[in-house]
């Protein structure tokens, strides 16, 4: 059985999760935030989540472990056969992940945590918040899914990389970064009734006191 390393509130673990689900493997949870000890860095050596367990030992980096299951485990497929489709997939969620997930998460911490971040780091996220996501409208085919008619890879970034990148835009430029895209405003709607979504969702919440306990803490 697999062993899922890391915490409820992190959207790349529940990306992981969400494969996890869909392809109907089993699996086993294990909370754990990293810490710079030896016995943490052996698990993820660069103390990020999630970590995937398995016979052999870890593996780190969501890009990966999603690649990992896709190549060793049967159920749901999550990219497509064909060598050019999938290349399309993998490139959506590449560039969600660049430029949509990580410019928003510089400004995570003033608009989910009360810290103040300095405007020029909030002028780039900005710039390159409407970069990505105008990207993401021409590549995107949201038909209905992101990359097709299918639930891909590139629906696990868009579904928990965009909500917080639009509530950063939001909160932070009072933008509406899905405003010229119905179409993925729907398909997040569509996303939000998946039973496996709203587990997730619910999983979030209950391990989101301890979480902010945590980060109160640090403070």
């Amino acid at each position: 059985m697999f062993k899922l390393y890391g915490f409820a509130v992190s959207n790349y673990y529940n990306m992981v999760k969400l494969a996890l689900l869909e392809k109907g493997l089993a699996y086993e949870e294990v909370t754990f935030y990293p810490t710079p000890t030896p016995e943490s860095l052996a698990i993820s050596p660069r103390g990020k989540v999630p970590v995937l367990g398995v016979e052999a030992g870890f593996i780190n980096e969501t890009a990966i472990i999603l690649e990992y299951l896709e190549q060793t485990q049967k159920g749901t497929p999550l990219l497509p056969s064909d060598p050019f489709e999938r290349a399309q997939v993998l490139a959506i969620a590449k560039e969600i992940e660049l430029y949509i997930e990580l410019p928003g998460r510089a400004c995570y911490g003033e608009a989910f945590f009360g810290a103040t971040v300095p405007e020029a780091i909030k002028e780039k996220t900005k710039a390159e918040l409407l970069l990505g996501f105008a990207a993401l409208g021409r590549h995107g085919k949201f038909a209905p899914y992101v990359a097709g008619d299918s639930l891909s890879i590139a629906d696990l970034y868009f579904l928990y990389s965009v909500p917080p990148a639009c509530a950063v835009g939001k909160k932070l430029f009072d933008l509406d970064l899905l405003a010229e895209m119905p179409k993925a405003k729907a398909l997040l709607e569509r996303l939000e009734q998946n039973p496996h979504v709203q587990k997730i969702a619910a999983d979030k919440e209950a391990a989101m006191p301890t979480f902010l306990a945590m980060i109160a803490a640090k403070k």
